[in-house]
């Protein structure tokens, strides 16, 4: 084993004080204090391990090598560290940690790599606190929309405020900062999110691609009333219709997605949120994935029929505004061949197996190939502070992700 496991795993346990809740838990927001000082930490462990660093004006952390030939496309590795609201330690963290590591690695053999080789811990990719994520790779690819540097918090404050607050100054102007042909080949390693490695008894797995998601936000709105007085026959219900909608799409899914197809309704307000008033407005968020686009749109088109008829139906006014929407991104096939013969060479007998999460590298893949190392955890658990993965086996995955590394980088 090439990697220093006992420096990975200090710099995972210590990151994981940041925000901590409960024994296991972490709630590192986007752009919050607690974020902030993990960004802060990390970038000395980017610069002990001979990085040049910088923070961005979206809030991304970069760390940079330079190589003996920095005129060719570089070779980017990272993932994130902000968290859920009730997530875990390993979720992003593991892979930019993981990418640290690596190059510490490559300093302490004295390797100079042929490309210049950037890590990257991206900012705000769980998307929980603006629902809207994926916001830093967004920004460096030029994929942020217009006014979503104006979406508020559940406490009012805007993304813009928030980044000030953060400590940089956002400028807008400077998106894309890179464009195709800049970027050899992006590279994250990822604890797999789902029970497919645990099942399969493999530590460590290769993956194909990544399922393209759809957010929604759906408002539905209706009338205020009494809850003792108004008969059920009258009522303009907007959480009546919030509940068959969740219900019917739930049904819908099932009966025809494929068997990579998810659905779910996630976040949900209510007002005027009172227990004897009829809810007047309801707004809630769906997520629908799958890895064949032609069977999520289908199921799109229908998802959008019921929300109309269960208005129709209810009488209530709705409206329905879509947060993200990614066609599903497929891994280059030259760097998952790389992954396979160090995989092989490592002895792993590693499987391929899809992505249903998103992450950075589905929208790092608009403008360079991608490769993705997943990394088995308990029982599938993730978005939870019950999250856990086993060092062993995470020390693996981050082994493949530097003889990769080493061969695209030409080292």
């Amino acid at each position: 084993m090439q990697i220093n496991q006992d420096r990975y795993k200090d710099h995972l346990m210590t990151l994981a004080e940041i925000g901590k809740i409960g024994e296991t838990g972490v709630n590192r927001l986007a752009h919050s204090k607690d974020d902030r000082k993990a960004v802060d930490v990390v970038q000395g462990w980017m610069e002990e391990a001979g990085l040049t660093t910088r923070i961005d004006g979206f809030g991304n952390l970069i760390g940079r090598t330079e190589g003996t030939e920095p005129d060719q496309p570089i070779l980017m590795m990272g993932s994130h560290i902000d968290s859920q609201p009730y997530g875990g330690r390993f979720d992003g963290t593991a892979g930019a940690l993981g990418a640290i590591e690596v190059v510490h690695t490559m300093k302490e053999q004295n390797i100079k790599p042929v490309r210049t080789i950037e890590v990257i811990c991206f900012a705000d990719e769980e998307g929980s606190r603006f629902n809207k994520g994926v916001f830093g790779v967004r920004g460096l690819i030029g994929q942020l929309e217009e006014g979503e540097i104006l979406r508020k918090d559940k406490n009012g404050m805007t993304r813009l405020e928030a980044l000030r607050e953060f400590g940089v100054e956002p400028d807008l102007s400077e998106s894309p900062v890179y464009k195709p042909g800049d970027i050899e080949a992006f590279l994250e390693l990822h604890i797999e999110q789902g029970p497919v490695l645990e099942s399969k008894d493999k530590p460590v797995g290769i993956v194909s691609a990544i399922s393209g998601p759809i957010w929604l936000t759906v408002t539905l709105e209706g009338f205020a009333g009494h809850a003792g007085s108004v008969p059920m026959h009258l009522r303009q219900d907007a959480m009546l219709g919030a509940a068959i909608i969740t219900k019917e799409f739930n049904e819908l899914v099932r009966r025809e997605g494929t068997p990579n197809t998810v659905g779910t309704v996630g976040s949900i307000q209510n007002f005027p949120n009172s227990r004897n008033i009829i809810a007047e407005k309801v707004e809630f968020t769906i997520d629908l994935r799958d890895i064949d686009l032609d069977a999520r749109n289908r199921l799109e088109e229908k998802l959008y029929q019921l929300i109309e008829k269960t208005s129709k139906e209810l009488n209530l006014d709705y409206s329905i505004t879509e947060d993200t929407k990614s066609d599903p991104r497929y891994c280059a096939d030259w760097i998952k061949e790389i992954m396979k013969k160090h995989d092989e060479q490592l002895g792993y007998q590693s499987p391929t197996l899809m992505s249903g999460p998103f992450h950075d590298a589905l929208f790092m893949s608009y403008i360079s190939d991608y490769g993705m190392i997943f990394v088995r955890c308990e029982k599938g658990i993730s978005h939870n502070p019950l999250e856990y993965a086993e060092m062993e086996d995470l020390q693996k995955g981050v082994e493949l992700l530097y003889h990769t590394a080493m061969e695209i980088a030409g080292a």
